[in-house]
């Protein structure tokens, strides 16, 4: 917004504000665009309330802006396609520590940079239990561990321990791995990143558990570590639904195995039962 620098702010109008705010949608900056109006929304009413202006343009922009596109992340979400690409991660034939990565990144669904920051203090192998602050909440989180993510952990841990990292970095124990791990190993393995993403594992799971395995919803957006809110409009504590997100991460962990190992046709109704036991 240099073209506002030299304008008394008392002579910002809405049009002259919404020409230096078009300037970054040009640029397709659309997010930019949209933050920009909120800040000056906020030197607006500090100047109003210092005596040095009377309106607010920003407010009356609401509704001018082109809107950001929603980002989806690309996912496979078919039991079919699920299986094959679980028998790809399973033959990924990289370092120990991304292979245990791929592993995990089904099972548990959290978000790609909690996942490969992940550190060994956080992870409680006697309780099968997973506990950090989440990054885009910043509130407590619980991962219940099925017994196929504990045998994960329990084969890494020899190889691993010598970092607090879960999955130290190639070049430094002190740093976790790279943000592009993942998904370059994603990538080898023939997954394009307009078929499969790292943060595709969180739609996967959360599409299946929903429509093929029936969970129910909260339960579901409990574990994504979500902001679910209680009909009274309080969020819910991290360990909210814990006894029955133990038994659906079980049940998820014993279906993925189920389409891992050629058993699709059945992996469902076994699941479902599971579910209801």
């Amino acid at each position: 917004l240099a073209m506002l620098a030299d304008i008394p702010v008392s002579d910002v109008t809405a049009p002259i504000l919404l020409a230096a705010l078009r300037k970054l949608e040009q640029r397709g900056v659309v997010e930019t665009a949209h933050r920009a109006r909120s800040h000056a929304g906020r030197i607006f009413r500090y100047a109003i309330a210092t005596g040095r202006a009377e309106r607010n343009p920003a407010q009356d922009l609401a509704g001018a802006l082109e809107q950001p596109r929603t980002k989806h992340f690309a996912s496979i979400t078919d039991p079919s396609a699920i299986a094959d690409l679980l028998r790809a991660l399973w033959g990924y034939q990289g370092s120990r520590v991304t292979q245990a990565a791929l592993k995990l990144a089904p099972m548990t669904f959290v978000r790609p940079g909690e996942l490969r920051k992940a550190r060994w203090a956080d992870i409680d192998l006697d309780a099968a239990e997973w506990r950090y602050v989440t990054s885009k909440t910043n509130t407590p989180h619980v991962v219940p561990l099925s017994k196929q993510a504990m045998a994960v952990l329990r084969d890494l841990h020899p190889h691993a321990s010598y970092s607090e990292f879960v999955f130290p970095g190639i070049r430094s124990a002190l740093k976790p791995m790279s943000e592009n791990t993942l998904n370059a190993a994603l990538r080898y393995l023939g997954f394009d990143s307009d078929t499969m993403v790292g943060h595709g594992f969180r739609a996967m799971a959360r599409t299946v558990l929903d429509e093929v395995l029936g969970f129910r919803p909260d339960y579901i957006e409990h574990q994504l570590a979500h902001a679910v809110k209680d009909p009274l409009g309080r969020a819910y504590n991290r360990a909210t639904h814990l006894p029955e997100r133990r038994k659906m991460m079980q049940v998820w962990a014993d279906y993925l195995d189920s389409l891992r190992l050629g058993e699709s046709q059945i992996a469902a109704k076994s699941a479902r039962k599971r579910k209801a036991g």
